[in-house]
């Protein structure tokens, strides 16, 4: 999720209009182009099956995400999995509402107490997302699994559908490809993004860094070879170490001013100058204060 910022120029519509790459054999995605509130979205081809990563945001972006999946697919049946419920990852879903839709139950529990809120909030995000937005439904998953994980045959490819609860949402889930080692990560990663830590009292506290954290050490143990992020380019597993080592030294030093009898506001002015200049090339600064106010508020 990256809510646009304020600036003289107004940001893109969020329109997927990515050309699709090819980054291993049958492995596809549709990469964000650096537009706001545009995720990658993945397609991974098996001999009967094409899963779908994530739709984009809204019914248009929905209908260009399965017609891109439907010429790829060439006739295999499309499996729809969903990184998480925010809107620009999965408000496309009534695209593929006649498909199979699967991801995990803590994720679909979510939609279900939080979609509306969400859906409204976006609306004030400006004209391009409000209409991106219109006629949107919340179409749930029709296939939800427990536990860590689910494993999608695809007809002579299997891939894993893996979840560990409370991070950036109650309900994030990645895709990883074993056999490939490519790991499709959602919003647990972004690339040269400052990690965007949905904090926003009273209405949505969910978001757990220090679960995020253990959570990514967990997708490090994975080894992936190739990681595909929320939003940004495709790398490797140094994608996955940035974001965590982030996150770690924000909470570290939040915990060293809270300590020292910092003020919160305080803290955010100090924090959000140092993490810009410790990361000059990276975007949507802007989440360094939510950070700080999450780890700040978690103690």
């Amino acid at each position: 999720m990256s809510e646009p910022t304020s600036g003289a120029e107004s940001p893109p519509p969020p329109v997927v209009d990515g050309t699709p790459q090819e980054i291993a054999p049958g492995v596809w995605i549709v990469p964000d182009g650096g537009v706001p509130l545009v995720p990658n979205i993945g397609i991974v081809l098996g001999e009967q099956r094409a899963l779908v990563v994530d739709t984009g945001m809204g019914p248009e972006n929905g209908r260009r995400v399965r017609q891109i999946a439907e010429e790829l697919a060439r006739g295999r049946e499309l499996v729809l999995t969903i990184t998480h419920f925010h809107p620009e990852h999965g408000f496309g879903a009534q695209a593929f509402a006649d498909a199979t839709i699967v991801y995990n139950r803590a994720q679909r529990e979510e939609l279900r107490q939080k979609g509306t809120g969400y859906l409204e909030m976006f609306r004030t995000f400006g004209p391009s997302v409000e209409s991106a937005l219109d006629g949107v439904e919340l179409v749930e998953a029709n296939d939800v699994y427990d536990g860590e994980a689910s494993t999608v045959d695809l007809g002579g490819r299997s891939v894993e559908l893996r979840t560990w609860g409370q991070a950036h949402t109650l309900g994030d889930q990645v895709v990883f490809l074993p056999e490939e080692r490519i790991l499709f990560t959602g919003d647990l990663v972004e690339e040269r993004c400052f990690a965007i830590v949905p904090y926003f009292p009273p209405d949505d506290t969910d978001v757990d860094g220090e679960k995020w954290i253990a959570v990514l050490d967990r997708l490090e143990g994975l080894a992936p070879e190739i990681v595909v992020p929320g939003h940004g380019s495709v790398g490797g597993s140094s994608l996955v170490r940035e974001v965590r080592n982030y996150l770690a030294a924000l909470r570290d030093e939040v915990r060293e001013l809270q300590s020292a009898g910092v003020p919160v506001d305080a803290a955010v002015e100090q924090l959000d100058a140092r993490m810009r200049s410790l990361h000059p090339d990276w975007v949507q600064p802007e989440w360094i204060g939510f950070g700080v106010r999450h780890f700040y508020e978690a103690g």
